[in-house]
């Protein structure tokens, strides 16, 4: 799912059975962060970090801990930039080399609603109106759990960059439907604050893209160097 989503440039590795004995094991420094950890978090841990070693691989880089670093965000090996999702029965790492790209990130979440009372937490006015319009013009996709996700995607790929928080309220997210699939489409992320400054220019917006599928809702920002 997110491979599709994603330029030639960045190498993604999946994952939908999270008991697949082929994972890799976690390092040594991993352990102790989940060590008291419930057995699903514990296996989704694992997992996602096998998939971003596997990652690593493909981009030529000797496979490393991932450990978490400012926030929680995890810290890559020097050259690359990256981003990790997990949920329910699914697990995905993305990797790029940091000359390809100047931040990543990505989301998947369960194409289910969201818990009372989070969408007026995480959404703007304006978001809510147009994801009236989504829902009248095309059921069948748990729009607000899209926005959700958005929201994670772009503050994923924000943080590497500023080191700052960025409110689920200081971006407004547009998402745009493909002609011709009405399951995957385009992220248009306004931002409402001062954007980081790349490749010598002040960004005020970012752009993705998503997807729905197998019971999933997936979401991508990539941020290039101009």
């Amino acid at each position: 799912m997110i491979e599709e989503l994603m330029p030639d440039t960045v190498v993604t590795v999946e994952a939908h059975d999270l008991d697949d004995a082929g994972h890799s094991p976690l390092h040594p420094e991993e352990e102790p962060l989940v060590a008291r950890a419930v057995d699903k978090r514990r296996r989704e841990f694992t997992v996602v970090r096998s998939c971003a070693r596997r990652a690593m691989r493909k981009l030529g880089v000797p496979p490393q801990p991932v450990l978490p670093g400012d926030r929680g965000a995890p810290r890559w090996p020097d050259g690359l930039t990256g981003s990790m999702t997990h949920c329910d029965g699914y697990c995905a790492a993305a990797l790029a080399r940091a000359t390809d790209l100047a931040s990543l990130g990505i989301d998947a979440e369960p194409d289910g609603p969201l818990l009372d009372g989070v969408l007026p937490a995480v959404s703007l006015p304006g978001e809510v109106e147009r994801l009236r319009r989504l829902a009248g013009e095309r059921p069948g996709i748990h729009w607000e759990r899209l926005l959700f996700s958005a929201k994670e995607s772009v503050y994923k790929a924000w943080f590497p960059l500023t080191g700052q928080w960025l409110d689920f309220t200081e971006a407004d997210i547009e998402i745009s439907v493909d002609p011709d699939d009405g399951r995957r489409g385009r992220l248009h992320a306004a931002l409402l604050v001062p954007g980081p400054w790349v490749g010598g220019r002040r960004l005020t917006h970012f752009e993705g893209r998503w997807t729905a599928r197998h019971g999933l809702v997936a979401t991508t920002i990539t941020v290039p160097h101009t």
